[in-house]
This record gives structure tokens, sequence and C-alpha cells, in this order.
């Protein structure tokens, strides 16, 4: 113990000048919204205060650079990478503040989930197996969605730090990436659209387009299940907390979880791996169950986080510290 924190105050022969990749692929995310944002600012809700949360953003990452070059060690790197990973959350809801100025396409989703399965597997599953044990296990895979990021990016601190900020930037791209394609592709997903709608019309396989709807409601479905169970109370505190009509296609739980099995398997630990992999799995299944993303949103996540895995990979190799 004492030689890790020996580790953590320890300066840094060669450290860092400028900034650290992620943090310009955070500043790169700042750009293209900024673009967006000055384009609509007459449309937008709350131009003003996107603008100045940009400026504060700006200014923390700023000051995080300062203090690691006063004191470049392991314990101020953290901080600048774990500071930008925590923000995550602050630039989630932005998403839809801009893609709400766009027509929504759930109907489209919607029609095509019908086309391809014949029913709506969000609206199914639940019913299908609607017991108390069951949906404690889907709440809880759920749940595991923010341990299994922080298990990973800790795990690489601790056990591979010379990937630490390899591993840190797939992760953050991957985010910011997912991010993009739900601003420019307003889906909202079964516990919005399904609401709007009503569950009589999509049982009968009547999919309306709502066209912009969302951008003056934003109530949803109370998730499917056992309510008086621990995790589902979880799930829905977290809905009610943070929740907004976005990001549901491609499915982020379900991308993100998939790059972490590939960042866990990268490690070379078979016991994160295997730790991880009943969560992974629950996960998946858990964003139908639940109502918030359609089976083709987990199909796609499985997909892009696959993708995204090996191509922030081959884009970071030179990050590895030897």
């Amino acid at each position: 113990m004492f030689q890790f924190i020996k580790q953590l105050f320890a300066i840094e022969k060669n450290p860092r000048k400028g900034l650290l990749p992620l943090e310009w692929v955070m500043l790169i995310y700042l750009a293209f919204t900024l673009c967006i944002l000055f384009f609509t600012y007459t449309k937008a809700t709350n131009p003003d205060a996107m603008l100045w949360g940009r400026i504060r953003v700006v200014v923390i990452t700023a000051a995080l650079w300062a203090v690691y070059r006063m004191a470049p060690c392991r314990l101020t790197l953290f901080a600048r990478i774990a500071t930008q990973l925590a923000l995550l959350s602050w630039w989630y809801p932005d998403t839809y503040e801009l893609n709400r100025m766009l027509p929504n396409l759930d109907h489209i989703f919607a029609q095509w989930e019908q086309n391809i399965f014949g029913f709506q597997p969000a609206l199914s599953f639940c019913k299908a197996l609607p017991w108390a044990f069951f949906s404690e296990l889907m709440d809880m895979g759920y749940a595991s969605y923010y341990p299994m990021i922080a298990v990973v990016v800790f795990y690489y601190f601790f056990c591979r730090y010379q990937e630490y900020e390899r591993a840190a930037f797939v992760v953050l791209a991957s985010f910011f990436l997912y991010y993009v394609i739900y601003i420019l592709v307003p889906v909202v997903g079964p516990t919005f659209y399904y609401k709007a709608v009503g569950i009589a019309d999509i049982t009968r396989g009547v999919f309306p387009n709502v066209h912009d709807y969302f951008n003056f409601y934003q109530d949803c479905l109370p998730s499917p299940g056992y309510t008086n169970g621990i995790f589902y109370h979880m799930v829905e505190s977290a809905k009610e907390a943070g929740e907004r009509p976005t990001a549901a296609f491609p499915s982020s739980h379900v991308g993100i979880s998939t790059l972490l099995m590939w960042l866990a398997w990268h490690s070379g630990s078979k016991r994160l791996l295997y730790c991880m992999l009943p969560f992974y799995i629950l996960l998946c299944f858990a964003t139908v169950y639940i109502q918030a993303h359609y089976a083709i949103d987990a199909l796609a996540g499985l997909l892009t986080g696959t993708v995204f895995y090996f191509a922030f990979m081959a884009v970071s190799k030179g990050m590895v510290r030897r």
C-alpha cells in the first residue's frame, strides 16, 4: 500500500505538455455542438445555459491541466481523466436539447421492429417473464452499467497503468460518438414513444408520427416488473434524476458495456472478464425488458460497441506508455 501511495505522488520524468487525446476529443465534440447551437440559437430552449456550461467545462479542463503541469504525477493525471469521464453525465441531457429540434423518428424504428420480429419485443418481453426474481435480475443488470465502467477504468489505473489513458480514451471517444449519433438520429425509445402513442395503438401495430411531440413532453412509462424490488427502485430513481427522451438508437448501454467487455478481455485478466460477464448479459437483455430500447437498438449497440472498440484501440495505439 505504501508503495502504491508513493507511486501516486511520484513526479513523472516525461510529463505531457499539451492536452490529452481524450481532452481533444471532448473539445472537438464541444466545437461540433457549438456549431449546431449557433445555427439554431433562436430555436434552442436553453442556449445561454448551454453556452455557459461549455465555458465552464473549458475552464475546468484548463485548471486541471495547470494543476498537472505544476505536479505531474499519477494522481493529477487521474484527476484529469476521471473528470472528463464524470462530465459525460453532464453532456448526456445536452443531446436532447439539440435533437428535439429535429422531427422524431420513433415511428420508423417501431415499424422496423414490427417488420423484423412480427411484434414489439419491448412490449412482449416483460409480459412473458413478469416474475419478481427475473424482474430484479433485469433491473440489477441495467443498474450495473456505471459500476461496470468504473470497475474497468479503475482496473486499468491500478493494474494496467501503462494503458490506463488508452482505455479511458476508448471509453470517452465512444461515448461522444454515440452522442453525435443521438443528436442527428432523434429516437427516444419505447418507454417514451409508447407513452406518447398509447399501448392500445402499439399493440394493434399502429405507429403514428409524433413529429415534435418530445420537444414539449418528457413523460415516460414506469418500468415494468416487480415494483417493490430494490433494483427496480434504483432504475426508476435514475430515470427520474436524469433520463430524457433521447439516446435510444443505438443503445449506448449495450454498446459501451460491449466495449468494456472487450477492454476486460484486452487486459488479460480472466477474473475481471468472467466477473463482468453475467452483468453484461443481464444488461443487454434488460435494455429491452425495461422498455428503454427497441431490440434493434440493442443489436445495433452490440455491433457499434465492437466497431468502436477496434477503431479507437487502433487510433490510440501510440498511447501505451513504456
